[in-house]
This record gives C-alpha cells, structure tokens and sequence, in this order.
C-alpha cells in the first residue's frame, strides 16, 4: 500500500505532512505539493505495471538519454494543509499523446479540495520529443477519464 491504490482509474497515495513540509506559518509550503504529486505521478506509472527499471532499459535502447520532464503546469492553490494532515494525491490520465501525457492531480484532505493542477509530461532524447514507448501509452489510455 506504500505506493497507493488504482480506484476508477484514478490513482490515489496518501501523504502524511511532517513539521519539514511546512513554513513558518505551520502550512505546507507550495513546492512541497510539487514533492508530494511526483510521487504520485510515479507511483501511478508503477501500478499500471509499468515497471520503471524495465521501461527506462527498453526507452534507452530506442532513444538513448531519454528522460520523461514536465513540461507545463497548471496550479489551483485552494486551500491549505497542515502539520498532520493526511493528503489523498489523485492523479489520472487526461490525454495521452504519441511523445506527452497530460495529468489531472488533485490534493485532497478528506473531502475537501486544497489542490487542482494539470500537468503535462513530455518524453524526449537528445534535446527533442520522441514517442513514448507503446506499452506505456496503452495502459494510460484504457484508464482516461
């Protein structure tokens, strides 16, 4: 359960908010939801059953020095979290293209909204987008909302 659950598609990881998550004011600091919905993101791509090891090796030898970088986000600070807090980091799949992945994140505290992001996460190698490995794009897809 350390890397959350697949509930309707949606993938959903529990944080707890420790002292270091927070800034002076006792409220998580804004780049820390950053921390917190990566690993969401790649917790995700490892319950789809996308092995990371095994996909890096098969992306290194059809696009050496690959890497998956984000590409643009799209932040909604709604409300804040707190020391303690137990935050549900959802992400699910918006749109899977041939070389980017568009993600809907959601950080959630119990029932209430504190985060609404998109995410767009692109594949490149040597400096340009390339396709993201078929197995991949198919498992991404089947989960769209």
């Amino acid at each position: 359960m350390l890397d959350g659950h697949i509930v309707d598609g949606g993938h959903h990881m529990q944080v707890r908010v420790y002292y270091e998550d927070t800034d002076f004011s006792g409220l998580v600091y804004h780049a820390n939801y950053l921390r917190f919905m990566e690993r969401g993101r790649s917790n995700y791509l490892r319950l789809l059953g996308a092995d990371q090891r095994a996909l890096f090796a098969e992306a290194e030898s059809e696009a050496p020095g690959f890497a998956f970088v984000v590409r643009a986000l799209q932040l909604e600070f709604l409300k804040p979290a707190r020391m303690d807090d137990v935050l549900d980091i959802v992400t699910r799949p918006l749109e899977v293209r041939g070389a980017s992945i568009t993600l809907h994140q959601e950080v959630r505290c119990g029932d209430v909204l504190l985060l609404d992001a998109r995410v767009k996460v692109a594949f490149i190698s040597g400096g340009r987008a390339k396709p993201i490995p078929k197995a991949l794009r198919v498992a991404m897809k089947t989960d769209q909302v």
